[in-house]
C-alpha cells in the first residue's frame, strides 16, 4: 500500500498555475527525486503537501487520511517533515537546543527530548558540535542540522529541499550517503535537487515537473532517456553522462 497518495494537486497564484494536476504515489522505503527547471513548481509542490500553502484543488493522503487543510505543525505530527532550500536554524541557539526543540513534539520531558536530539545529531554526523551555536556551523553542517531537526519529529516521510545545494563534491557524496542511511532506518524520502548525478545515483524513482506539469515518472535509467524530459530539462548529453 502507498504511504502517500497525491491526486490532481493544483495551485493557482492569480493567473499563474504553479502546479497543474500533479498525481503520484510514494511507497514506504522509497527515495523519490523531484526535478525540473527553475520555476517548475517543485518547492510549491512541497509547500502544498506539507501544509504551508493550501491547494486550489486536489488531494494529499497520508496513510489513507487527508492532510489538506491541516496547519504545518499538524502535518508534522501526522508524520511529514521537511527541510528548506534556505536553511533556517535558530542561529543564536546551540546545535543541541535546535534539535531538542523539535524533539519536544513527541518527548515532553527535557531529558528524553535531549537524548533523542543527541541521537539524531549522531545520525547526521554532528555529535561533536552540540555546544556550538548554529550560526557558527558551515553551510554543509547547517544543512545536516536542519535534517536532524526534521528527523527529531519522527517523520514517516521526509521532504528534502535541495539538501546538496552549495556543497562541494565531498560534501555532496556525504549527503548522498546520509540520505540513503536515513532511508535504511525506515524513513521514506522525497527530495528536490538540481545536482543531477547525485539525484540519479540515490533515487529509486524520479518525477520531472515542467511548468507545473508532470512530464516524467520513472526510474533514473528511464528518465534520462525520456525525450520530453531531455528537451525540457536534461539536455541531449544526459543519457550519456
Amino acid at each position: 500500500m502507498e504511504l502517500l497518495s497525491v491526486t490532481n494537486l493544483t495551485k493557482d497564484f492569480g493567473g499563474l498555475r504553479a502546479v497543474a494536476g500533479l498525481s503520484f504515489e510514494l511507497k514506504p522505503g522509497e527515495i523519490l527525486g523531484l526535478i525540473g527547471p527553475n520555476g517548475a513548481g517543485k518547492t510549491t509542490a512541497f509547500n502544498l503537501m506539507a501544509g504551508f500553502i493550501p491547494p486550489t484543488s486536489g488531494e494529499v493522503m497520508l496513510e489513507g487520511r487527508s492532510v489538506v487543510g491541516l496547519k504545518p505543525h499538524a502535518v508534522v505530527k501526522r508524520g511529514i517533515a521537511r527541510t528548506f532550500q534556505i536553511v533556517k536554524p535558530f542561529r543564536n541557539l546551540p546545535v543541541l537546543e535546535n534539535v531538542t526543540l523539535a524533539a519536544f513534539l513527541h518527548e515532553p520531558r527535557r531529558a528524553s527530548a535531549e537524548a533523542e536530539a543527541k541521537r539524531m545529531l549522531g545520525i547526521v554526523g554532528l555529535s561533536g558540535q552540540v555546544e556550538r551555536n548554529a550560526s557558527d556551523l558551515t553551510l554543509g553542517e547547517q544543512k545536516r542540522l536542519e535534517i536532524a531537526r526534521a528527523l527529531a519529529t519522527r517523520p514517516k516521510i521526509l521532504f528534502l529541499d535541495e539538501p546538496m545545494g552549495g556543497l562541494n563534491p565531498t560534501e555532496i557524496d556525504e549527503a548522498c550517503q546520509l540520505v540513503q542511511r536515513i532511508r535504511d532506518q525506515g524513513v521514506t524520502i522525497m527530495l528536490v535537487e538540481h545536482h543531477m548525478k547525485a539525484i540519479m545515483r540515490i533515487s529509486d524513482r524520479v518525477i520531472v515537473l515542467h511548468h507545473g506539469v508532470k512530464i516524467g515518472d520513472a526510474p533514473p535509467r528511464e528518465i534520462v532517456k525520456n525525450r520530453d524530459v531531455i528537451a525540457a530539462y536534461l539536455g541531449e548529453g544526459a543519457a550519456h553522462a
